[in-house]
């Protein structure tokens, strides 16, 4: 039955309605009606961040860690522009939100009315899809499809642009409990034709590799992943935002691929005569020169979207559906995989991985950040979700430690935005206490660079007691990018010493949190455990090695099997 109310309460509604229990925001002129009605509801809990783009991060970690869509809201003009880096970091990388936007009304648009922006516009190109209401009646088709549309098919951001008239205007309110959209209808199983294909090319191959990527997690579909891998043992590559989708602990798992990857899995992307990817878009960080791409293999990519099959690599064996629904159907038709035809194909690989692990060369006299990680990972393992931000620190957290379930790794990737970190592990915080997840601690792995990018949210969690640990591996340097000056520019390193930075002990104390700094091995369990002790948000400052680099590396443009490797001072 249709009810009058207003915009505002509209909203309200059909958030309720969604099974919202927590969204992020920053009030602001536009909305106004909008936070009236917050005030006034019980439905869920609003965490009011200090930065716009904040707020936006932290609802798409709240989604990642969570499986959820993350909501944001925020105000018209600036509040706006300081959100798209946190939309544009959710649209790169699949992440379902919907994010509510303030306006000013409609009969000021196209003004230059004060805080006016054109928020459609400007998203058009890093949202899944976008709303400008102009009719109060619009309003719960637009809310009922927004919620659809972020979560069905590819995920991915959507925003609703609200006028403050509108916002304030009363309506029939009917909430739909359906959708039907004549120009969008996913593909969710995959063509059973293709899939038979892509099963005769798996036994006739001898040189099989599964490559699976973020589409896995996102889709739930990680056990499916773990079952096909471990049934058929093919060798199998992580992408960064697929870490944590086997369990490194999988005999079967090379470890991650890419600019940063092991060697056995770079090796086994350019050896490989089958392909198999999942849920995978076939980025330039993992692909390298395509050219030398995977030339060797016959190519297998199993996605939701279609607009991603084929455009960056010639697909042999293109398959659009669900991965679950498509990884259901292969695992009930594989029973008869023989796997003695791959030993030579595994043994090969595990050689390789014996003869260039992933290592450094540990010392007594300066902390090493890979030891770091290490110990972060034998301390906590799996009571802990990860969050990083985004250089150095966010490959070395990537390339050791043990992660063992997915979600538990949540990272920028595509975008790869600095000051994610901290945000993003408020909204997984609160995942965890919504959803009752598993994990005890939220750590955020971050630099000395990006810590400082979003640092006003301290003031956020020390008001709503969110007890996020971050690690600040702390180089005094802008650390990615000095490496690339070391390697590629004559060690110029122009304007990324970052010697004079706060103290920042001092830093949180002055917003009410706690913080360490350990300049000795032997000192960080007994920091960690003090920062777990104190229940409040914490700063874990770890002076490391100043030129540590990631490595193994892949120039940029190389191929896979072009990698600068770890070599032991002699």
């Amino acid at each position: 039955m249709s009810k009058k109310l207003t915009g505002s309460q509209m909203l309200i509604e059909a958030l309720a309605i969604e099974g919202v229990k927590v969204i992020f925001g920053y009030p602001g002129g536009a909305v106004l009606h909008i936070y009236d009605e917050i005030y006034k509801q019980t439905y869920f809990r609003h965490i009011l961040t200090r930065h716009e783009q904040a707020a936006v991060h932290a609802a798409d970690g709240y989604a990642r860690a969570s499986g959820d869509i993350g909501v944001a809201i925020i105000t018209s003009g600036p509040g706006f522009t300081n959100a798209i880096t946190g939309i544009a970091t959710a649209y790169m990388d699949s992440i379902p939100l919907v994010v509510i936007s303030g306006q000013v009304p409609i009969t000021q648009i196209g003004t230059d009315a004060f805080q006016e922006i054109d928020a459609v516009g400007i998203s058009r190109p890093c949202t899944k899809h976008n709303y400008l209401v102009k009719d109060i009646k619009e309003l719960p088709r637009i809310l009922k499809e927004a919620f659809y549309i972020a979560r069905t098919g590819r995920p991915g951001p959507v925003l609703i642009d609200i006028p403050k008239d509108i916002s304030g205007t009363l309506g029939e309110f009917e909430y739909p409990e359906t959708i039907s959209l004549r120009t969008y209808k996913p593909t969710t199983k995959g063509n059973s034709r293709q899939i038979t294909k892509l099963i005769q090319a798996i036994h006739n191959a001898k040189r099989p590799l599964f490559y699976i990527g973020g589409g896995a997690i996102l889709s739930n579909a990680s056990s499916l992943v773990r079952t096909l891998v471990n049934k058929t043992q093919i060798p199998a590559v992580e992408t960064l935002m697929a870490r944590g989708s086997l369990g490194d602990d999988n005999p079967f798992l090379l470890g991650m691929v890419g600019m940063h990857g092991t060697y056995a899995a770079n090796i086994a992307m350019s050896e490989c005569d089958l392909l198999i990817g999942i849920g995978v878009r076939f980025d330039d960080r993992v692909t390298g020169k395509l050219s030398a791409f995977a030339k060797h293999a016959k190519i297998a990519h199993i996605d939701i979207d279609p607009s991603s099959i084929g455009k960056l690599v010639d697909v042999d064996f293109p398959i659009v559906g669900d991965v679950k629904n498509v990884l259901e159907e292969c695992i009930a038709t594989l029973d008869l995989y023989d796997t003695a035809k791959i030993e030579a194909w595994k043994e090969k690989l595990s050689l390789c991985a014996r003869e260039n692990p992933l290592i450094y060369e540990d010392s007594d006299e300066v902390i090493k950040p890979q030891w770091i990680i290490q110990q972060l990972g034998e301390l906590l393992g799996e009571k802990a979700i990860l969050t990083t931000d985004v250089g150095q620190h966010q490959m070395w957290a990537a390339q050791f430690y043990p992660f063992s379930f997915p979600r538990q790794f949540l990272t920028s990737g595509g975008l790869g935005t600095m000051g994610y970190g901290l945000p993003a592990a408020m909204g997984a915080y609160c995942a965890m206490l919504e959803k009752n997840l598993s994990p005890k601690y939220i750590i955020n792995i971050s630099g000395d660079g990006s810590i400082l990018m979003n640092i006003q949210e301290l003031m956020t969690c020390v008001e709503v007691d969110i007890p996020v640990i971050n690690i600040i591996l702390n180089n005094n340097y802008l650390g990615m990018v000095r490496q690339w000056q070391t390697f590629f520019y004559d060690n110029r390193f122009s304007h990324t010493d970052l010697s004079l930075q706060p103290d920042f002990v001092k830093l949180i104390e002055s917003f009410g949190g706690y913080g360490v700094v350990v300049k000795d091995k032997k000192d960080f369990p007994k920091a960690l455990q003090q920062c777990i002790d104190s229940q409040k948000v914490c700063f874990l400052e770890v002076l490391i090695d100043r030129f540590e680099d990631v490595l193994p590396m892949v120039p940029a443009g190389g191929a896979l099997n072009e990698m600068i490797l770890f070599k032991k001072a002699k």
